[in-house]
């Protein structure tokens, strides 16, 4: 999988941790990496509680969208970070009768990278988009 470097993103801790907290995870089958995707997430058996902060292009945000459904539909619960997109024929076709729970987040999240020195910083003013946490759960 090839990912643009504006597609690749950290999450930041004060959105994951809580999450991690509620959920604990087991998996991310899309984590930050600066370099070549070594393990495709679409194309893998994902775990059974999983973190997924998707690239936001239309089509890899899409894929694993509907990757998420099709792994929540063999048991296991995936907690999605998305762009609020409630206008869209994927929220209304997919999102909206699939999720078990649809939270927006107040605020942006402002994203990370990481410096040549491996700390994460706060990339520019902050997301353009509003974010929801999309949960689908067997």
């Amino acid at each position: 999988m090839k990912r643009k470097e504006n597609d690749n993103w950290l999450t930041p801790l004060s959105v994951y941790e809580p999450l991690h907290k509620e959920f604990n995870f087991d998996f991310d089958p899309c984590p930050y990496n600066p370099g070549e995707i070594v393990n495709d997430g679409l194309k893998i058996e994902w775990g059974g509680v999983n973190f997924v902060n998707p690239p936001y292009s239309p089509e890899l945000k899409k894929a694993f969208i509907l990757k998420a459904i099709e792994e929540s539909k063999k048991g296991k619960t995936c907690v999605l970070l998305i762009p609020v997109s409630t206008s869209t024929k994927l929220f209304h076709d997919h999102i909206k009768p699939n999720a078990t729970e649809i939270r927006f987040v107040k605020g942006r999240i402002s994203f990370e990278k990481l410096n040549e020195e491996g700390k994460r910083i706060k990339m520019g003013n902050g997301n353009p988009l509003d974010s929801m946490i999309v949960i689908f759960k067997p």
